[in-house]
């Protein structure tokens, strides 16, 4: 790629990325616009501004993201009560195709013919972003750094800061720290000694959440109102999207909710062991369940079961941006239009507990039939015998035939 003379770099300021600031201005003697995305990760990011001027950058971009990522990413995502693998609440992955989109379209702003990012030849990240800047941008030239340079480690990176003067700040003290990912929606933690899928996680790790011997001793209990399969409301109180996963953060993490460590399959062939904390997410997935509970059709219903492990992987893999993924969403939508109510759920110690759900004009649940009284004839019970015999006629013809 010769021809490049102008990048776009997705830039967090972390040692990773300055070293590829300069080794893109040195490799193809090009001019480099940086790209940071604040989706709420919980870091101050002016410092990547002053470190991306000190190296000589002129267009920077510093975007608040925060809402447009749980509107239109999140949520939707949750509106498929969506999870790989049954454990993993796709936080990463869910990031990556809103970020692929900034990239592009800063590309267009500024002339850009290429974006950069700074994603490991063996992850999930490189065919995430680069999936989706080709699918916004199909003409669009992509760089991955860890494809082609030789800095293949730590030391060689440091190495190669320290001879050309680049302002890395310290990290932890005899080693380096976890490799790590945040966002509203999770924080993630891979390398040292989670690369031994045996070795438990030191409880120094964590960051989001007390642990269960620290939370408190006395349950929660809140109140989350929907319309339209997304969360509107806590407790009654009415709060944008990005809001309303914040709070939900703070308190799931005071009471140990939203702890994983889990090892996954990763879309480039290996597996990898991962842990996470998803407080927020994990306490919406259990809610959005239970309002479906009582305002989904059966088939309905299980028809989103049939679709979401499809699904999940399609988000996993990268295809955010593919029309089979905007085809279900369309369903999913679709099935949302009266999943509305409330649901209450108590928390304690790292449980998720729903006790109660109501829905005044969607819910199907008609205490009348349901009921173990008299229900004054509005269900024939003598109905189910034809059905039983209906169903079973398969598995009698079955028997005989033996």
């Amino acid at each position: 790629m010769a021809d490049v003379n102008k990048v776009v770099l997705a830039y967090s300021g972390g040692l990773d990325t300055s070293v590829i600031l300069k080794w893109l201005q040195d490799t193809y003697n090009c001019e480099v616009v940086t790209f940071t995305a604040d989706l709420g990760q919980g870091e101050e990011l002016e410092p990547a501004r002053a470190k991306a001027k000190k190296l000589g950058v002129k267009e920077i971009f510093i975007e608040d993201l925060k809402e447009e990522f749980v509107r239109d990413f999140v949520f939707p995502m949750f509106r498929a009560n969506t999870i790989y693998e049954g454990e993993y609440l796709l936080g990463t992955s869910i990031a990556r195709p809103l970020i692929a989109k900034q990239l592009v379209q800063i590309a267009k702003k500024t002339g850009a013919d290429a974006v950069a990012h700074g994603a490991t030849g063996k992850g999930n990240d490189q065919v995430r972003f680069e999936l989706g800047a080709y699918a916004l941008n199909p003409n669009i030239k992509v760089i991955a750094p860890w494809r082609e340079w030789d800095l293949t480690s730590r030391g060689k990176l440091l190495k190669y800061a320290a001879q050309h003067k680049i302002p890395i700040e310290a990290k932890h003290k005899g080693g380096s720290p976890y490799s790590m990912d945040a966002n509203l929606l999770h924080i993630s933690y891979e390398g040292r000694v989670l690369e031994d899928p045996w070795q438990a996680p030191e409880e120094s790790m964590w960051r989001w959440t007390a642990s269960p011997e620290k939370a408190p001793a006395k349950a929660e209990m809140i109140e989350l109102t929907f319309a339209h399969g997304d969360i509107v409301a806590i407790n009654g109180k009415k709060m944008s999207p990005a809001t309303v996963l914040a709070m939900l953060n703070k308190i799931g993490g005071k009471h140990s909710i939203g702890r994983t460590d889990i090892v996954e399959n990763r879309y480039v062939g290996m597996k990898s062991r991962g842990c996470y904390e998803t407080p927020g997410g994990t306490i919406m997935l259990k809610a959005h369940r239970a309002i479906e509970s009582i305002t989904l059709d059966r088939e309905l219903a299980h028809l989103k079961d049939d679709l979401m492990p499809r699904y999940a992987s399609l988000i996993y893999n990268g295809y955010w941006w593919s029309p089979e993924r905007e085809a279900l969403q369309v369903l999913i939508d679709k099935t949302q239009t009266r999943v509305n109510g409330v649901v209450r759920l108590k928390l304690y110690k790292g449980n998720v507990t729903v006790t109660g759900r109501k829905s005044e004009k969607d819910s199907l649940f008609d205490a009348t039939i349901a009921t173990f009284e008299d229900d004054g004839g509005s269900y024939d019970q003598k109905d189910a015998s034809g059905f039983i015999k209906l169903n079973a006629l398969r598995l009698r013809i079955q028997n005989k035939r033996k």
